[in-house]
């Protein structure tokens, strides 16, 4: 059975990847045809062709490999100096500029020459091409907004779940108590699992939140109320100074990092809530800011990664997962041992984290990604405005083309980058487990 769920895992994974490509895709082909661009293909995948279909002038298909996919716009290009495609220079690098240009070409038809995506207006190319990273945004938006407001995500009460008999820095990791370490204040005071905590120092609490940041903000006597059966109750601890893990600005476990605060001593119960419509969008905004330092983080997470792959080193909770390492994520997902909604919401969260990975990824400013012709066409716009600005002769259209010798660098370095995760997913993957 837990093969079966497995492979189910990764079939689903498998399915929810190819329409996170078409998807991207049905962005920039949706609006270069609002543009009048030609679009003579539309592809879901790479390598050879397992199916397709001519619809109107765009053939429709699928590729053999789902690694991603792309449109072929005419004209990506503008024409050479001399106006012509088909010259190829001896010089390597300006060959690379003139077979980019020439593959831009191949296909044109006469009454193409208005057709071509290099003569449509900047405004116009950058929505075309952010459309794309666009189109997975709003899928991961919707994914996590669904699960966010429908399910709802673990959260800690003010419920008791544990209360702990002594006071442990908790820095040294440890979980048990040692001999002449202090009771804890919660003990010492009768705080009981099961207990609710409703108010601190006479103060009404609703959240964990606030409530552990008054636990952590108090030394000495405090008031706690509790709700103990449906009969309320007051304690009198004397809170401890402690060393605790440190929170940041909101209100999240900064890793490996703590700070002396007050210490009262007590597991909070965690339950799933729902969230409201304004608390998802906070959380997703959170997703967003966290997912694009990983991203801006990607190149200090190598010298980890390389030594988890070939040496002993440990694999990261935040190391990088490629395709491979989500679909055994997806797998690992599918044996939980929680109840099917559990499993559902973890799954779909895991979608949207590869759609939101799959935006910020393709935004970055760099050929071939969409964020370098974007790059492109507001460098080309700016440089127009200036022209104009100081009365200066149009400088006609900026030719993308000659970054192409960048873009093959950039395209190995990703492609490099891309073998050492895949080789990390498979001789040490993450787990969730």
């Amino acid at each position: 059975m837990t093969i079966l769920l497995t492979i189910l895992g990764i079939a689903l994974f498998a399915v929810g990847l190819l329409i996170s490509i078409a998807w991207h895709e049905l962005g920039h082909l949706s609006t270069a045809k609002l543009f009048g661009i030609r679009v003579p293909q539309y592809m879901v995948g790479f390598g050879p062709t397992l199916w397709s279909r001519h619809k109107g002038e765009t053939e429709y298909g699928i590729k053999a490999i789902p690694m991603g996919g792309y449109i072929r716009m005419i004209g990506m290009f503008p024409p050479g100096d001399d106006g012509r495609v088909e010259a190829r220079s001896t010089s390597p690098f300006r060959g690379m500029i003139e077979d980019a240009r020439s593959a831009a070409y191949e296909e044109l038809q006469p009454g193409d020459e208005k057709r071509m995506f290099y003569t449509r207006k900047p405004w116009k190319r950058v929505i075309v091409m952010f459309a794309g990273p666009f189109m997975n945004l709003i899928l991961a938006v919707a994914l996590f907004l669904g699960v966010a407001m429908s399910f709802g995500f673990a959260t800690q009460t003010t419920e008791v779940a544990g209360v702990q008999k002594c006071v442990i820095d908790q820095s040294t990791g440890r979980d048990k108590c040692a001999k002449g370490d202090r009771e804890s204040p919660a003990y010492a005071a009768g705080l009981k699992e099961g207990d609710r905590i409703v108010a601190f120092n006479g103060e009404r609490v609703d959240d964990w939140d606030t409530l552990s940041a008054r636990i952590r903000a108090t030394t000495g006597p405090a008031t706690l109320t509790v709700d103990r059966a449906g009969q309320e109750i007051v304690l009198r601890p004397t809170l401890a100074e402690n060393l605790v893990a440190k929170k940041d600005a909101d209100g999240r476990i900064v890793r490996d990092q703590y700070v002396k605060a007050g210490y009262l001593g007590f597991i909070s119960q965690t339950e799933i809530v729902p969230l409201g419509f304004g608390e998802s969008v906070d959380r997703m905004g959170d997703m967003i800011e966290d997912g694009a330092h990983a991203v801006i983080a990607l190149p200090s997470k190598i010298p980890d990664l390389w030594d988890a792959t070939f040496g002993d080193g440990e694999r990261k909770e935040d190391s990088p997962v490629g395709i491979v390492g989500a679909a055994r994520i997806s797998g690992e997902v599918m044996n939980l041992d929680m109840p099917t909604q559990n499993i559902i919401a973890t799954f779909l969260l895991v979608l949207a984290t590869f759609n939101l990975s799959l935006f910020l990824f393709n935004m970055l400013p760099l050929l071939p990604l969409d964020g370098g012709h974007i790059a492109g066409a507001l460098w080309e716009s700016a440089r127009r405005h200036v022209a104009r600005v100081f009365r200066r002769p149009d400088p006609g259209p900026f030719d993308v083309a000659k970054l192409m010798p960048v873009a093959y660098v950039v395209a190995g370095i990703f492609i490099c980058f891309t073998l050492l995760v895949l080789l990390a997913d498979i001789v040490n993957p993450v787990k969730i487990t």
